[in-house]
């Protein structure tokens, strides 16, 4: 691990205990149902990843995991983005509470082949890393699951816009947090609430 991770690491477990009071928010609609309150969470999903391997809802079940939404061909924030979560990757490298699911907008051209050149090029291996695609819907609509945007755009630079935040996903699929996958110090937040929900709901 690198040594910038690792006293980043440091520094939030030394803190866990003074913030024992900090709760991370609850994201999305919630509703009461027969006298409890029920929280938005990630419905089920199954898509293809890097390695031709179907990767369904039940895989991220009792883990913490960061979402994402890319494509490879994006000349914008994307590049960003991916060198920003290949840190928050390898901060939580071997542990296998935590886990990282990068979706492709542009199915049509990311295929599993590609997409495993890139997890390649990043370091990433399945199923610590997943990069998926699947049916143009099934990911625009899931990318609304985690209160996220993408959809095609004639007028964008690629012609595709989608939400440069990394989400935070607890262990029941609730969202509690998102951080702008272009900012370091977002990220070095989010790095930070890894290790606080962690501990929370360890």
């Amino acid at each position: 691990m690198p040594r910038f991770q690792s006293l980043l690491l440091a520094a939030a477990l030394a803190s866990l205990a003074a913030c024992q009071q900090r709760e991370l928010p609850i994201l999305g609609h919630s509703q009461v149902v027969d006298g409890q309150t029920v929280h938005h969470s990630i419905p089920e999903f199954a898509f293809l990843n890097q390695d031709s391997v179907w990767v369904t809802r039940d895989q991220y079940r009792g883990k913490v995991y960061v979402a994402d939404f890319f494509f490879t061909t994006c000349t914008t924030i994307c590049p960003v983005m991916k060198s920003q979560m290949k840190r928050v990757y390898e901060a939580y490298a071997g542990d296998d509470r935590v886990r990282f699911l990068s979706h492709t907008i542009n199915p049509r051209h990311d295929r599993p082949y590609v997409l495993q050149a890139e997890a390649r090029r990043l370091g990433a291996e399945a199923p610590a890393w997943n990069f998926v695609t699947g049916e143009k819907d099934s990911l625009y609509q899931i990318a609304k699951s985690y209160l996220a945007l993408a959809l095609e755009d004639s007028t964008a630079v690629d012609g595709l816009i989608h939400s440069g935040s990394f989400m935070l996903i607890d262990p029941l699929g609730r969202v509690r947090g998102s951080y702008l996958g272009t900012d370091s110090a977002e990220v070095d937040q989010l790095i930070l609430d890894i290790a606080l929900l962690l501990e929370q709901e360890g």
